[in-house]
């Protein structure tokens, strides 16, 4: 089973950017399509990002623009840069295949907020 483990979440104004990290316990990359995932308080997970085995990235309307994934298959990482943060971006992320895998890692916080 892979674990996956997020981190570069934090406090952030909006206006500024964060980078996200998740690193997998094993090489996973050439065989699933990964993406990033945020749930707010009250809502469901939404999916804002992916990058398929190719290389080739998608997202969601809202963040179009603003956040790039990105992925070292070296490390076994995938990335999140997330720019001109607004406070709708206020949400836990976490990373997992699409379709996801049953296991989800603890996802880190992220918080826009003067």
């Amino acid at each position: 089973q892979v674990q996956l483990v997020e981190s570069g979440g934090g406090l952030v104004q909006p206006g500024g950017s964060l980078r996200l990290s998740c690193a997998a316990s094993r090489y996973i990359f050439s065989y699933y399509i990964m993406g990033w995932y945020r749930q707010a308080p009250g809502k469901q997970r939404e999916l804002v990002a992916r990058i398929t085995t190719g290389g080739t990235t998608n997202y969601a309307d809202s963040v179009e623009g603003r956040f790039t994934i990105s992925r070292d298959t070296a490390k076994n990482t995938v990335y999140l840069q997330m720019n001109s943060l607004k406070p709708e971006d206020t949400a836990i992320y976490y990373c997992n295949a699409v379709p996801q895998f049953a296991s989800w890692g603890q996802g880190t916080q992220v918080t826009v907020s003067s």
